[in-house]
């Protein structure tokens, strides 16, 4: 009996929509606790520091624990990892809720819920990753991973409205509670349907050992394969610059406004707009047919005409345009290389190369939002402030008192960023990955 309920579960690309409609009523939750809990951090301390380290703990395990993740999502249940990854972002959100409840809720709850749930999340990517590469026609992946940015998008831009709302309404433990159940309804939407293992390949075969073996291996693979490193290279640079920037535009919106939440909002609503644009343009188009295109331009676009005006800027109107730029090249920049990966590499080795991948694209992204608070708060908000000598030399942009220092840091950040589409464009192995790399041996043993 259960065996028959079983094969008649949704598989496929029905599947696929199935769990992607779980996750994007979880990731509504989450963003909205997160916009509730970072207008009161801001309020408790004032600092940017402290939404860096929020950041920073929520963040960081991911990395960590990402090479163990993936050895691991290769050799159990992919379908179990998914459940396992939103369950333990869901008791972290609901111990939060329990302290906020009793009073006790402190700053330093929220790192160590923050990079408990972020263990965790070393599971959600490879994962579910993996079993879209089974789920989903090669030919579909653009459009699949053009859907999964327009999820991330949609919430960031209904997330701040309905947290507007919600804050009023029944306050920050009532938003909480509605983030605990979008997590049961994520969790439901996983054990409802089929999610394919992965038949074992040739390098699958040769990349079989012990648990340490493994987690070693997508580093291996992906160093042998130096179109693939130099292409996480450039997220690295780009990673690095961008974190700095981005963690520091909620701060600097809300100094440069007298913790005015509203513009805030507008602004995220804005960031989820162009992603929401960027991500329909995805999946209706499905991506150039040379996917580097796709992820270096995104990477020039996104800093130069995204990042850089927003630190520029200083009223919501430019701010909210260049959150809606910012944005619009994401899908671009992730669908593109998450089709290539796919593409290049096995699927039941999928979940130690995607775990390495994003080790090393994403390594240089803690250290910057470490360096962002400490070095706005400490150096430039200070030089920006009054007749000190930097405000002296660059206040006719940037103007001055609080949020100026910020400013300045995140159109350093911007332009600097460019500095990754263009190293990807001047070095062949980077631009011509598409050509210089087949596709994996579909051959299976």
């Amino acid at each position: 009996m259960l065996q028959g309920i079983a094969r008649h579960r949704p598989a496929g690309m029905t599947a696929f929509l199935i769990i992607w409609i779980g996750q994007f009523v979880s990731l509504l939750g989450t963003a909205m606790t997160r916009f509730a809990l970072t207008i009161w951090a801001f309020q408790e301390t004032g600092q940017a520091t402290t939404l860096a380290l929020v950041g920073f703990f929520s963040f960081a395990p991911t990395l960590i624990f990402s090479p163990l993740a993936g050895a691991l999502v290769d050799r159990w249940n992919r379908k179990l990892m998914m459940i396992l990854s939103d369950l333990a972002a869901g008791l972290s959100t609901g111990a939060l809720l329990l302290l906020y409840a009793t009073g006790r809720l402190e700053i330093w709850h929220l790192y160590v819920a923050g990079a408990f749930a972020s263990a965790f999340e070393s599971f959600q990517f490879p994962a579910f990753s993996a079993a879209m590469s089974l789920m989903v026609p090669k030919s579909q992946y653009g459009r699949a991973n053009g859907l999964v940015s327009l999820a991330d998008s949609a919430t960031t831009i209904a997330a701040p409205v309905l947290a507007g709302v919600l804050l009023v309404v029944v306050g920050i433990g009532g938003v909480m509670m509605l983030d605990v159940v979008t997590f049961v309804i994520a969790v439901t939407a996983v054990l409802g349907v089929a999610v394919p293992q992965p038949k074992r390949s040739l390098e699958g075969a040769a990349a079989a050992g012990g648990l340490w073996q493994e987690s070693l291996y997508g580093f291996r693979y992906i160093v042998e394969r130096k179109s693939l490193l130099g292409v996480q290279l450039t997220f690295t640079i780009s990673n690095f610059f961008n974190s700095i920037g981005i963690i520091l535009i909620a701060p600097m919106i809300l100094a440069r406004t007298g913790n005015n939440e509203l513009i805030l909002g507008a602004v995220q609503s804005a960031l989820g707009v162009g992603g929401l644009v960027g991500g329909l343009t995805l999946a209706a188009w499905g991506g150039p047919q040379r996917r580097i295109h796709g992820v270096l331009l995104g990477f020039i676009g996104s800093s130069l005409l995204g990042l850089t005006p927003m630190g520029l800027g200083q009223n919501v109107v430019v701010w909210s345009v260049a959150a809606f730029l910012m944005l619009f090249f994401n899908p671009f920049i992730n669908g593109s290389n998450q089709a290539l990966w796919q593409a290049k590499v096995s699927p039941d080795v999928q979940g130690r190369v995607f775990a390495a991948r994003r080790l090393i694209a994403q390594v240089s992204g803690p250290l910057g939002i470490l360096i962002a608070g400490p070095l706005a708060d400490r150096f430039l908000e200070p030089a920006m402030q009054g007749d000190a000598w930097l405000s002296t030399l660059l206040s006719p942009v940037f103007g001055n008192g609080p949020g100026a220092g910020m400013a300045v840091l995140i159109v350093a950040a911007g332009l600097l960023g460019v500095t990754s589409g263009l190293a990807g464009y001047a070095i062949r192995a980077i631009r011509e990955v598409d050509t210089l790399l087949p596709d994996h041996d579909a051959s299976l043993i």
